[in-house]
């Protein structure tokens, strides 16, 4: 999201003496994207952010995939994803290419004893249950239900929870996550008739400066393996930063929906983007108002995208029998479309409670182990008569 911003203490200029008023150095880091050329942000720390310990033996994490090429309609029961205290073991892959992961998380623990980093994927982690604090090296967001938390690859974070009882849907991105382009001006900046704008972006607050030096575990995913670094200082050490390349909050909440005289195809819902995938946020809105329109999709062939939908709340008109934390996969290659009732019922309808978040990519998805324990076997039959 390229919005500039600061917090704590920098120096006038970059690459520049900056000390702590006495004779201490503050060593400054770049924390940037696309080499030189996307979006970064300058850091400055109490101690240099390179010192590793020690590395421990890493674990493979690679999700086992069930179906490689799959043509089935799914539906999958997203609360039935067992519950895990730790954070990263709480972390199920579902869906997965070479482009994205789609994941499931259900963690219990309030907090654990190390931090994490990501250094192949942009994260979106919407939350659906729970809340807490994002903790970031760059500073710190409030999250709560509804939240999308945007988390550049690279990033050193942890989340604290309130409670145990916590819901996670995580899109892990290969390609940088970006706000759709065609909601923004040359300069970057969200025009007028964009769903949502920069007032609705949330952006760290609260930085954290922690001057001490120990043994501190960092958790770094690289090509599906989770490597353990020992750092002999705190991550948390920055004592300011100024740039564009920072986690931040957008609220589903916020999302100001786009309607029409009928029915309005789906990328009206857009919310990010990458060259690999698109997401879309589907709330509560006025249905269609032209005399005749049938507020129900039409049916519609997944030709280049298979479709990923998250059900967060109330009911999904063009569904039935689809409940909070239920998952449907509509492959590329086969039409879908309303339920067998579900076009009919809409009609004279003027509003819609729902809430879902929809995830299409534009190359196949893979079915993994951990989808096919959570699948109802059915699915696929449900559009018969």
């Amino acid at each position: 999201m390229p919005i500039y911003h600061s917090l704590g203490k920098i120096p006038h200029k970059r690459h520049t003496v900056f000390k702590n008023g006495k004779d201490r150095f503050f060593y400054e880091q770049l924390f940037g994207t696309v080499g030189f050329d996307g979006m970064s942000t300058l850091s400055y720390h109490t101690h240099r952010p390179t010192m590793v310990k020690e590395l421990r033996k890493p674990m493979d994490v690679t999700p086992k995939i069930a179906v490689e090429k799959n043509l089935r309609s799914l539906r999958l029961h997203g609360f039935k994803t067992k519950p895990e205290k730790d954070h990263l073991a709480a972390r199920k892959a579902i869906l997965v290419n070479s482009d994205v992961a789609i994941v499931l998380s259900a963690p219990q623990a309030k907090s654990v004893d190390y931090f994490y980093k990501n250094a192949d994927c942009d994260e979106m982690i919407f939350v659906h249950k729970g809340s807490g604090t994002l903790r970031t090296f760059l500073g710190n967001i409030d999250f709560k239900y509804g939240d999308y938390l945007m988390i550049p690859r690279g990033m050193i974070y942890t989340m604290e929870f309130k409670d145990a009882d916590n819901r996670l849907f995580i899109v892990e991105s290969h390609r940088p996550m970006y706000t759709p382009k065609r909601y923004r001006n040359w300069f970057g900046q969200l025009l007028e008739h964009s769903p949502f704008c920069e007032r609705d972006i949330r952006r760290p607050k609260k930085l954290e400066t922690h001057d001490e030096k120990g043994s501190f575990v960092i958790k770094v995913k690289k090509q599906n393996m989770l490597h353990e670094l020992v750092y002999a200082s705190h991550p948390f050490d920055v004592v300011g930063w100024d740039g564009y390349n920072y986690p931040y909050a957008f609220s589903i909440h916020d999302f100001e929906p786009i309607t029409g005289r009928v029915h309005q195809p789906p990328p009206v819902h857009q919310t990010f983007e990458t060259d690999a995938f698109v997401v879309c946020s589907f709330v509560p809105r006025l249905y269609d108002y032209h005399p005749q329109a049938i507020p129900a999709p039409y049916n519609h062939s997944n030709i280049d995208s298979d479709e990923v939908l998250y059900y967060v709340d109330g009911d999904f008109m063009s569904r039935n029998d689809i409940g909070p934390g239920h998952i449907s996969l509509h492959p590329a290659g086969i039409p879908h479309g309303p339920h067998p009732g579900a076009m009919e019922r809409s009609i004279g309808k003027k509003v819609t409670d729902e809430l879902a978040v929809m995830v299409d990519t534009f190359k196949p998805l893979m079915v993994t182990e951990e989808c096919l324990k959570i699948d109802d076997g059915k699915y696929y039959k449900s559009w018969l008569e």
